[in-house]
C-alpha cells in the first residue's frame, strides 16, 4: 500500500473499531405500581428504613441498577395503603441488601409491620423475609456484575411481594380491607391492563416443616390477586 493510501485507511480502521463497541446496557426501573394495593384498616401508613449497609453491601448497591433498599421502599409505599379507619401502620425495612461473598451474590430483605389503634396501643405485628443467591460473574466484568445484581434484586422483590401479602393475610386478617370499591378507587390494574378483583385470597396450605410458600393460590407471580 502506498503511503498516501495508508493515510486514508487509518481513519476508516478507527471508525470500524468504534462501530464494533457494544451499546451500553439499559435496565428498566423495577416498578410495582400496577399491582393492587393492600388496603389496611388504618388512617396512616408510615414507611421507614432502619437498614444500615456494610461497606461491601453499600458498594454492591452502588453498582446495582435497582438498589435494593430504594426499590423495596418504593414498592411498600405503592402497595400498602390506608383504608381510612382509625389507627396507624408502621412499616419498617430492617434489611434490604445484595452482597458478594466467596464468589456468590447473596441478598436478603426483611420488612416489619406494626399496627396500633387510635390511642397508640400495639394491636398487630407481622414480618416478611426473603433470601436469594446466585453465582457471581467473573471478576472484573462490571457489566455482567451489574446485570447479575439487577436480576438478584428482581428475584428478591418478586418473592417479597408474595411473602408480604401472605404474611399480612395470614397474621393480620382483621386489619385488611378488601373491597372492590377500594381497589377501584386506588386505580389498581393488572399487568395486562384489566381490572383486578380485590377479593381475599385463600390462605395456602402449610408447607412441610412450617415453611411458607413462594406463591399463593389465586395470585400472580408478584403476589397480586388473580383476575
Amino acid at each position: 500500500m502506498k503511503p498516501r493510501n495508508l493515510v486514508f485507511a487509518l481513519p476508516l480502521l478507527a471508525l470500524s473499531a468504534c462501530g464494533s463497541t457494544p451499546p451500553a446496557q439499559t435496565f428498566q426501573p423495577l416498578n410495582y405500581s400496577y399491582l393492587p394495593p393492600i388496603l389496611l384498616k388504618v388512617s396512616q401508613v408510615n414507611v421507614t428504613d432502619h437498614y444500615v449497609p456494610t461497606p461491601s453491601q453499600a458498594e454492591m448497591a452502588g453498582l446495582d441498577p435497582a438498589p435494593p433498599a430504594e426499590t423495596l421502599l418504593t414498592m411498600l409505599r405503592q402497595r400498602l395503603q390506608p383504608a381510612g379507619q382509625p389507627g396507624t401502620a408502621t412499616v419498617t425495612v430492617q434489611t434490604a441488601y445484595v452482597d458478594k461473598v466467596n464468589g456468590n451474590l447473596t441478598g436478603a430483605m426483611v420488612v416489619d409491620i406494626n399496627l396500633a389503634s387510635a390511642d397508640g396501643r400495639a394491636t398487630g405485628f407481622t414480618e416478611a423475609s426473603v433470601t436469594a443467591s446466585q453465582t457471581a460473574p467473573d471478576a472484573g466484568d462490571k457489566d455482567a456484575l451489574r446485570a447479575a445484581l439487577y436480576n438478584l434484586t428482581q428475584t428478591l422483590m418478586t418473592q417479597m411481594n408474595v411473602q408480604l401479602q401472605y404474611q399480612i393475610q395470614h397474621n393480620l386478617p382483621n386489619w385488611l380491607s378488601w373491597t372492590n370499591a377500594g381497589a377501584a378507587g386506588a386505580g389498581a390494574a393488572s399487568a395486562g391492563g384489566g381490572a383486578v378483583q380485590a377479593t381475599p385470597l385463600p390462605a395456602p396450605p402449610a408447607a412441610p416443616g412450617g415453611a411458607t410458600p413462594t406463591s399463593l393460590p389465586g395470585a400472580n407471580a408478584l403476589g397480586g390477586p388473580a383476575q
